[in-house]
């Protein structure tokens, strides 16, 4: 298991880097990558930790190979935030999907885009669905894929509407399969390495899938309830502490079954959460979903 400080070697030219911020979301932390030899690329520095972005300094220094370029996967604030700080020490240059959240790239990539360097290969894999910008990026030596939130060991993802969107999610997900070559292995933000990527991806979406038969049949069942009816029903196998994050989950469920028209919301264009929460749905159909 990965932990705060600690530089694993996990290939050739991959290493880990966990940032000292664990927690209920980020597990034990999030998880840094230095891809290279000669010089490096650091995909997701992370958050603006002083003693992470040191940490990963001196492993820079002690490898005698200076950090050329900053990828991240996506901005949410335990990923992208160090990025600002790591590029004005080392002069990097910051690769991403887009300007976001106040994150600033030097060089916006797309799905299929490479970062080539001697010891580097690096793919952009577009997966929206967690993030709409969020990017996995493959390693071609070896196929190891850096998945961000994209893919975790253990654990869901959340899903947040709107930016956050179940069906994309699952579409993102099932993409993984078809990639060429092969995954052989996946390097999540959060967790250790998921040795069988094929086994994980069948895993969660069978996983969401069953959560959305269960919504669908709860609504089938008792006729219209609001968000908030529906979450001690539905998620009544989680935990208080975990209520906040399962309530976004359900509102992504509850977005998807309407945008396929398997139930019906008074309100179906609120992007806004708090709106949402007052929100009735029932099936457009009658009985629950197969």
């Amino acid at each position: 298991m990965p932990e705060p400080g600690r530089a694993d070697r996990l290939g050739p030219n991959l290493v880990r880097l966990t940032a000292p911020n664990p927690g209920m979301m980020t597990g034990p932390g999030t998880n840094s990558y230095l891809v290279g030899g000669r010089e490096l690329a650091v995909v997701d520095p992370g958050p603006a930790d002083p003693g992470h972005l040191e940490a990963l300094l001196a492993h820079a220094e002690n490898a005698g190979a200076p950090i050329r370029w900053i990828l991240v996967t996506h901005t949410h604030l335990d990923h992208a935030p160090g990025a600002a700080d790591l590029a004005a020490r080392t002069g990097a240059e910051v690769l991403g999907f887009a300007e976001r959240e106040g994150f600033h790239p030097t060089r916006c990539m797309g799905d299929g885009d490479r970062l080539v360097a001697p010891g580097i290969a690096l793919r952009a894999v577009h997966t929206p669905g967690h993030a709409s910008d969020h990017l996995c990026w493959l390693v071609e030596e070896g196929s190891v894929l850096l998945s961000g939130d994209h893919l975790m060991h253990g654990s869901t993802v959340v899903i947040r509407p709107p930016d956050g969107d179940m069906a994309t999610y699952l579409g993102s997900l099932e993409r993984l399969l078809g990639l060429d070559p092969p995954l052989v292995a996946v390097a999540p933000g959060h967790g250790r390495v998921i040795g069988d990527p094929a086994a994980a991806v069948a895993g969660v979406v069978a996983h969401r899938l069953a959560r959305e038969r269960l919504v669908a049949h709860t609504l089938a069942a008792g006729g219209p309830r609001t968000l908030d009816e529906l979450l001690p029903v539905v998620y009544a196998d989680v935990g208080a502490d975990r209520s906040p994050v399962a309530r976004l989950s359900l509102w992504a469920h509850l977005r998807k079954l309407v945008a396929e028209g398997r139930a019906a919301a008074d309100r179906p264009d609120e992007d806004d959460e708090a709106v949402a929460a007052t929100v009735r749905w029932g099936p457009a159909n009658p009985g629950p979903a197969a």
